[in-house]
């Protein structure tokens, strides 16, 4: 209502019919750009949250409302990322979807994938693999290397309680896929 009353001459700025119309038209005006902020971040699949859904149906992807918005974000960039001749740039484009980069792919008769920054396992590697399955040649194989805590990254590094709240899956003991 400020920036409305501001635009009025100064006589006019203390009538209480002016101010309440004003209050009412900024009301209006703000809940507009509201939905037009809404409605641009739509439009950016990094933004987007209620149309996740549309850009999942035009790309025939399954619809899956438990997982969250960054796991559905990096489907569906996984997806788009995914076309064109089969190679290690593109593998790593793919993977590099779910985990925002920091991921080298080599071949050595098979596709190796070697997550450097992710700690462990990283919680969505089911929708990884599927999408890499998804562009990669049937007769190939892959193999997964994930980066482990190790001793070095916490003794005299680490306190007590960021190792207390560190997840146990982060440490170099735990499974292989």
């Amino acid at each position: 209502m400020n920036d409305l009353i501001n635009y009025l001459p100064t006589y006019e700025r203390n009538s209480v019919i002016l101010q309440k119309l004003l209050l009412a038209e900024g009301l209006e005006i703000d809940e507009q750009e509201m939905i037009i902020e809404d409605l641009s971040n739509q439009m950016s699949i990094s933004t987007a949250t209620w149309a996740l859904d549309i850009y999942e149906k035009a790309l025939n992807i399954k619809t899956d409302l438990t997982k969250a918005y960054e796991e559905r974000r990096s489907v569906i960039k996984s997806k788009l990322r995914g076309t064109g001749k089969v190679d290690k740039d593109l593998i790593k484009l793919v993977v590099d979807s779910y985990t925002n980069g920091n991921v080298d792919v080599g071949f050595n008769g098979e596709i190796e994938v070697t997550f450097n920054d992710v700690k462990g396992v990283p919680p969505n590697m089911q929708d990884v693999q599927n999408s890499i399955e998804n562009v990669k040649p049937a007769h190939l194989g892959i193999f997964y290397q994930f980066a482990y805590l190790l001793i070095k990254d916490i003794h005299n590094v680490m306190t007590l309680n960021e190792l207390q709240s560190t997840q146990i899956n982060k440490f170099a003991f735990n499974e292989v896929i």
